[in-house]
């Protein structure tokens, strides 16, 4: 994802134009946003009534939110270089009518593969408005300053979709039916085409590199591939034939997405950049965050419906906590990493969101509430506090000129960590299942897994997590690993998707 400035194209509209519709544009940008924040969070509430309504297994649901994932994930860095090339309102309008399409599809999908067709359609829409958006503020606040703080107030604004999800899907679900989280985006995305077409100037980057396109097909075809064998490898058998077809494909494919993005003048995920320690672990540490966190919020609402008894509406509200938890904290992390280093606050996140899920995979059916939320909030605010650091971190680790770069491939890390979270964890209750255990232990069993998974990130990032040689600019204060990054304030592209 690129956020270079923008030349705004020739005509009457000069910079000194743009900035009476700097409000209107905000308020495009951001809804827009929300927009997508909404539905990545607003569909776990309604899991359960989707489950009961389409007559779908768990590998079912899992590919509900799985093929919104895999799309955002493996698009997400051509969305922006393609914003930047040809014209950033295009790009933005276009997604966003991909993507309000795409959810009018999904809310008249008449079985699980039309819903999942929706599902991959609104990916490709949010992988192109969501950097578009990002791009159409950085291009119209070319002060500094101004776009700092712009760009905070779009992820603050934006971010609310978050918190908004649990309870909005649990209402829309439990009063009208899962079809109505869907609907909900058509009227946000007709005043999106309107006022965006009003409010929005085009701009475009015409220094931006070209689109790879071989690395973007081998992507999604590689993780497209080892996600189906997760997936369906409990139902199917792990020794299937067609399961072991898939691990093998994935494993082809991804080491020539490897051997392409080598050899490529303008790759999509520079191999280069990885050279460096601080980036390769605080892109990896990213993969387990998406893969814990998304992995077991895909049950959050399982476990209140199925284990616990929970109408759907009450279920959506129960998880609450850990959303907002992160709404609340995540302000707050990048300010404790400029002051503590991003190791320390790093490793203690992750530390907390561990024991979080290992406190939730002892709760049972006879569990009070009271004994549940907090459990949920530890969660959250432990990843809370560890993704904008982690942003920090990679941007601090790479030059001047690619910060843009490294936090969008920090985004798009968190979001293949995601896809892989839906697909394991849900492998580990299926399996657990097959072997006589309930579907309350199978869930426990996710939430262990995912919790030793953090745990073990929690220690690789304490040791680990540092230049592997020095800053071009030493900076001041005790923490080795505090570097530039020291200055570096709550980075806002990491709010913007939780």
């Amino acid at each position: 994802m690129t956020t270079s400035e923008g030349v705004p194209e020739a005509g009457p509209a000069g910079t000194a134009a743009v900035r009476p519709n700097r409000a209107a544009l905000l308020t495009v940008t951001c809804l827009g946003q929300f927009m997508v924040l909404l539905d990545s969070t607003i569909v776990g509430a309604a899991l359960p009534d989707m489950q009961r309504r389409l007559h779908t297994h768990l590998s079912g649901l899992q590919w509900i939110v799985d093929a919104y994932v895999l799309l955002v994930a493996m698009l997400l860095l051509s969305g922006g270089v393609f914003a930047d090339r040809f014209g950033r309102r295009r790009v933005f309008l276009a997604g966003v009518a991909v993507f309000t399409a795409a959810s009018v599809l999904c809310s008249a999908a008449p079985s699980i593969g039309w819903l999942i067709a929706g599902r991959v359609a609104q990916g490709v829409g949010a992988a192109a408005l969501s950097p578009a958006s990002l791009a159409l503020i950085a291009a119209a606040h070319p002060a500094p300053q101004d776009r700092v703080r712009a760009i905070g107030l779009w992820a603050g604004l934006s971010g609310i979709g978050l918190a908004a999800g649990p309870p909005a899907g649990g209402i829309l679900a439990d009063a009208f039916g899962w079809p109505a989280i869907f609907l909900v985006n058509g009227p946000i995305g007709a005043f999106l085409l309107v006022a965006g077409a009003r409010a929005l100037r085009e701009s475009r980057n015409p220094g931006a590199p070209s689109i790879d396109v071989p690395g973007t097909v081998l992507s999604i075809l590689g993780v497209g591939a080892l996600t189906y064998a997760l997936i369906e490898g409990g139902s199917r058998g792990w020794t299937s034939p067609v399961i072991l077809s898939g691990f093998a494909a994935a494993a082809v494919v991804l080491a020539a997405f490897v051997a392409v993005e080598a050899r490529a003048s303008t790759p999509m995920l520079p191999l280069r950049l990885f050279r460096e320690r601080l980036f390769s672990v605080s892109n990896t540490a990213m993969i387990v965050v998406g893969f814990a966190l998304m992995g077991s919020s895909f049950f959050f609402s399982q476990f209140f419906v199925y284990v616990q008894g929970s109408s759907i509406l009450r279920a959506g509200l129960q998880t609450l906590p850990a959303s907002l938890a992160m709404v609340v904290v995540s302000p707050f992390a990048g300010r404790l990493a400029a002051r503590y280093g991003f190791r320390i606050v790093v490793t203690v996140g992750l530390a907390l969101a561990g024991l979080g899920l290992l406190t939730l995979g002892l709760v049972h059916a006879g569990t009070g509430y009271a004994n549940v939320w907090w459990r949920l909030a530890v969660v959250g605010i432990g990843f809370a506090l560890t993704m904008s650091p982690l942003t920090g971190a990679a941007i601090q680790a790479v030059g001047p000129q690619e910060g843009g770069l490294a936090s969008g491939i920090s985004s798009t890390t968190r979001q293949i960590g995601a896809v892989l979270g839906v697909a394991v964890l849900g492998a580990v209750v299926r399996t657990r299942q097959s072997g006589g255990a309930s579907f309350e232990a199978g869930l426990g069993g996710a939430f262990l897994t995912a919790g030793a998974v953090t745990l073990a990130c929690a220690v690789f990032t304490g040791l680990w997590l540092v230049r592997s040689r020095p800053a071009d600019v030493p900076s001041p204060g005790p923490s080795a690993d505090r570097g530039s990054g020291a200055h570096f304030p709550d980075h806002p592209l990491e709010r913007e998707q939780r």
